[in-house]
């Protein structure tokens, strides 16, 4: 996992690149049945949904691409979580929501090959109330408590677990964040974060154990180094600041308005 285009990073958003080719990301697929019945599993090291091939992203990138899974990375009661960071501020969770190519006959041929696969990862942090869509994985993470435990549980929209905004985002070439590493992954990091409640984070970071039976808690990689790759953004992140008022005037321009949202 040694590699100079690894997984996650520091988005700093006063460096991203403003590229209008950008266009918003598209799903297919992602609102399920209740009688489609999903494998959710606790590998050790996280929680994984297992999704049909049905879901794609059918925009916002070059290729289409079919899901495969989804997880989570989350902190502890002490600290937050997420894997990637933005002006080095971390978020209580992310998601991830894999997907490959589909000029490939599957994930694990897509994945060694540097178009091979697209993640979709977005920030979670606490908000006013109970976020239905991911009640209806943290209701089952009772029943998977120990490791290598799984449970199958009904479809849902997997779109209501991502940001309501799926144009502004940021786009850059990475790796998977667990061993192998390949850096075979085009990310997409959501600008719009989604809210859950306080008790659903805290159900989420206290609930599982992990592989050696602890409490399966802060699973996320350390922010990697660039090593000179550029971020993406599909939307201009700064707003030039004021360079010169007229005499008497008291300047408010205190550097870039940041248009990030926390």
């Amino acid at each position: 996992c040694g590699g100079a285009m690894q997984s996650p990073i520091n988005i700093n958003t006063a460096e991203t690149v403003f590229s209008p080719q950008l266009r918003p990301i598209q799903l297919a697929g992602y609102s399920l049945s209740s009688k489609e019945m999903l494998k959710l599993k606790n590998n050790g090291h996280t929680v994984v949904l297992e999704l049909p091939e049905l879901l794609a992203i059918t925009g916002g990138y070059a290729q289409q691409y079919k899901a495969v899974q989804l997880h989570l990375h989350w902190g502890s009661p002490s600290g937050p979580g997420s894997e990637h960071t933005v002006n080095n501020h971390r978020f209580p969770a992310e998601i991830h929501v894999v997907h490959y190519n589909t000029k490939y006959d599957s994930f694990k041929e897509a994945m060694v090959h540097s178009d091979g696969l697209a993640v979709l990862g977005a920030f979670l942090e606490a908000g006013p109330r109970e976020n239905p869509y991911y009640q209806q994985i943290l209701e089952y993470l009772y029943k998977i408590e120990g490791d290598d435990e799984e449970v199958f549980v009904p479809g849902f929209n997997i779109a209501g677990l991502l940001p309501a905004n799926l144009n502004l985002y940021f786009r850059y070439n990475g790796s998977l964040t667990t061993p192998p590493c390949y850096q075979t992954v085009k990310w997409t990091v959501f600008n719009q974060t989604v809210q859950l409640s306080q008790d659903q984070i805290s159900q989420l970071v206290m609930t599982l154990r992990g592989d050696d039976d602890s409490p399966l808690q802060n699973n996320f990689r350390g922010v990697q180094k660039l090593h000179g790759r550029h971020v993406l953004a599909s939307f201009q992140t700064a707003l030039p600041s004021v360079k010169q008022l007229p005499p008497g005037k008291e300047s408010t321009g205190v550097g870039p308005a940041l248009l990030v949202a926390y």
